[in-house]
């Protein structure tokens, strides 16, 4: 079995994987407030 070397692990992939969950989760939260604010102001 191979020796383990703390911190040696190639971790690109995993931080543009979630950077990339932030920016969505990010636009969809932008897009549900907006559509509550909508609704709140246009819901006669």
């Amino acid at each position: 079995m191979a020796e383990h070397k703390h911190g040696t692990m190639n971790t690109d992939v995993q931080e543009k994987t979630f950077a990339g969950f932030i920016k969505a989760s990010t636009y969809v939260a932008c897009f549900s407030i907006g559509a509550l604010i909508f609704l709140a102001i246009f819901n006669s």
